[in-house]
């Protein structure tokens, strides 16, 4: 065996969720090449159809389907239905996922809380359980945390707690899957210029352009990394900050600080 050699998957679809901006759509953009059949899945028809222009205009074969990741019965029909015609799936990029901030003072923001933690935590089982029967031996899922996952962040209670329990999850599911000879990344971003982070009010150190960062995480997925942060700085950064007493990092954050905004009906 040769161990310096990089990871190749077998033939099969790419399919990613959330898909219709951001991170899935940057990293469709990266993998885009004449014969490779995408399936792109997100709430929004209309951006799906503008990402599958431009995959189509790269010689993809492209399919899409307008669903929430909440909705586990209608992510079990699209995979169903998918794989009975268009076979197996390479590479799954369970990439769905909302950031939203919250105050566990405020019962108000209790729908908020569950609908961040049901997002990006069970949205992602429902799209990788919805999948995962067709996925052949060499196939890769891979799943979008964050690095706020690493330590609690002031108002960002609900977006914290579902990106550590995603890291924690894909970790899970690579010691479930090795039998299978499936891959699972855990990639963890910083702060990346998509929509998700247009509105923060706060500064923003060695924010990345999306796709920059894709093209970085495209790297890491095809050698068959099981954790990547970035950017690098990030990378370093976070190690640290795990790291550091509870105590210590508290006083880091000033009592009133700016946080990602919450949602106002």
């Amino acid at each position: 065996m040769n161990f310096f050699s990089l990871p190749v998957r077998p033939p099969g679809a790419i399919v990613i969720t959330g898909a219709g901006s951001g991170i899935g759509a940057a990293l469709a953009r990266c993998y885009a090449q004449p014969g490779q059949l995408f399936l792109l899945l997100g709430r929004r028809q209309t951006p799906l159809e503008q990402v599958a222009v431009e995959l189509r205009q790269a010689g993809a074969e492209v399919e899409l389907a307008a669903v929430d990741v909440r909705d586990a019965e209608a992510l079990q029909r699209i995979a169903a239905d998918f794989a009975k015609r268009r076979g197996p799936v390479a590479l799954l990029v369970a990439n769905a996922g909302v950031s939203i901030g919250s105050s566990a003072e405020l019962v108000e923001d209790c729908a908020v809380f569950a609908e961040v933690i049901t997002t990006n935590l069970l949205g992602m089982h429902y799209s990788i359980n919805a999948f995962l029967p067709y996925l052949p031996a060499r196939a890769q899922v891979v799943g979008i945390g964050s690095v706020a996952g690493f330590r609690g962040l002031p108002g960002a209670a609900a977006y914290a707690a579902s990106k550590a329990a995603v890291a924690v999850y894909l970790e899970s599911l690579r010691l479930d899957l090795r039998a299978r000879q499936i891959g699972v990344t855990c990639i963890a971003p910083g702060l990346i210029a998509t929509p998700m982070t247009a509105d923060n009010p706060y500064p923003m150190p060695w924010l990345m352009p999306v796709a920059r960062a894709a093209r970085q995480m495209q790297r890491g997925i095809d050698r068959g990394r099981r954790f990547l942060v970035l950017p690098w700085q990030m990378r370093w950064l976070s190690l640290l900050l795990r790291i550091l007493p509870s105590g210590v990092y508290e006083r880091l954050w000033p009592r009133h600080l700016a946080s990602k905004p919450r949602r106002v009906d």
